[in-house]
């Protein structure tokens, strides 16, 4: 284990597809369960759904779209973010394609528990993927940002997102509330086996995110477990980083990472650090993913419902379209993924048709335009 050259790194193009997706046996014909959910989602899953039925045209593959009207607004109509047998009805498609999810009038962990997280937990997505990458055309707020290209895997389903806890004496003085982090062997094993495979596909550096000389059981207990599946991956190079100062080299030096792991927690907010580094979050997509493919696993843009700018059509749809090429890429379409990730750096690095959070004045409709014009290409 070596510390980080924070002065600086190469930086490859490197792969940040699903190591455990293979191009073999390809189907030709998809299930996608799509949930625009809230605010912008339902702006940019459009967008996102217009540009890959002109990719499943190009390359030869169809896309079976089942929508879901599953959201804030259902859940004040009717009570409930989705009806009761919701995870069933989704659990035998290919993929999930989500916009956001959030409303002002819901409270967000109504809607997070109430939809985000039972298909998380349900279907067993235990990996949650979340690229970083700085693209021409795209200004960041460094002096210096070019060359960042990583990828965060965080823990998806367990660590500090757990439902163990509860609140005691509400309403008096004394009033407590307990939360318990749950950190599991297998679950920290798979997560970790996961990040060290895609780092040995990539650079073959791995950074694993602990606390461990503050938090004195469960870091400790992660830290164990990497190091012990570190003994299995000879060929990565890694080390550990306490969060607090991770989270400033990640600002003072991010070309110096390639593959980042942590747990729920420490994911989460890396992940939004690093995304914020590279230009933004408007711009960050993510996966959730069920690794086995014994479940679907389920496609996201990061930025959140948005409400401030929710229908007048000046939503970024990046996030959604790079969401769609990470689903693409892990149903083994790999060539129509890296035409759609082609298609956006090349508008993107153009720089003339930019939405308002990235300077310009380009409405969701004309980037998307653009995009669709340069995956054509």
């Amino acid at each position: 284990m070596s510390d980080p050259d924070v002065s600086g790194a190469d930086v490859s193009d490197a792969d940040v597809s699903d190591p455990d997706v293979s191009d073999t046996d390809v189907k030709t014909e998809y299930r996608i369960a799509v949930i625009p959910g809230d605010g912008i989602g339902a702006e940019v899953v459009p967008a996102a759904l217009t540009v890959l039925d002109a990719l499943a045209a190009r390359f030869g593959f169809s896309l079976r779209l089942d929508h879901f009207d599953w959201s804030c607004e259902r859940y004040l109509r009717t009570g409930s973010m989705m009806p009761d047998d919701g995870l069933d009805t989704i659990a035998g498609h290919d993929a999930i394609l989500l916009g956001a999810v959030g409303s002002p009038g819901v409270p967000d962990h109504v809607s997070l528990w109430g939809l985000l997280i039972p298909i998380r937990r349900r279907f067993r997505q235990y990996v949650n993927l979340r690229p970083i990458k700085a693209m021409a055309g795209v200004p960041g707020p460094l002096r210096d940002g070019a060359g960042v290209d990583l990828v965060v895997v965080r823990e998806n389903v367990e660590g500090e997102y757990s439902e163990i806890g509860g609140r005691l004496n509400r309403g008096f003085p004394d009033e407590m509330a307990v939360q318990e982090a749950v950190f599991t062997r297998p679950g920290v094993t798979r997560v970790v086996d996961y990040a060290f495979e895609l780092a040995a596909g990539r650079r073959g550096r791995l950074t694993s995110a602990t606390k461990s000389n503050g938090i004195m059981h469960t870091m400790p207990f992660w830290d164990e477990i990497v190091r012990e599946r570190a003994a299995r991956h000879p060929g990565v190079e890694w080390w550990q980083e306490h969060i607090d100062a991770l989270a400033a080299k990640l600002v003072l030096a991010p070309g110096a990472y390639d593959v980042i792991v942590g747990s729920n927690l420490f994911g989460d907010i890396l992940s939004d650090l690093a995304a914020a580094i590279a230009g933004g979050i408007g711009i960050a997509p993510s996966a959730n993913i069920n690794p086995e493919g014994t479940f679907p696993s389920m496609f996201e843009p990061v930025h959140g419902s948005a409400p401030d700018i929710a229908g007048r059509g000046v939503a970024n749809p990046v996030g959604a379209l790079w969401s769609a090429s990470l689903m693409l890429g892990h149903l083994g379409r790999a060539d129509a993924a890296r035409a759609l990730m082609t298609g956006i750096e090349r508008t993107l690095s153009d720089g003339t048709v930019r939405t308002p959070d990235l300077g310009g004045t380009a409405t969701t409709r004309e980037l998307t335009d653009a995009v669709l014009a340069a995956v054509a290409t």
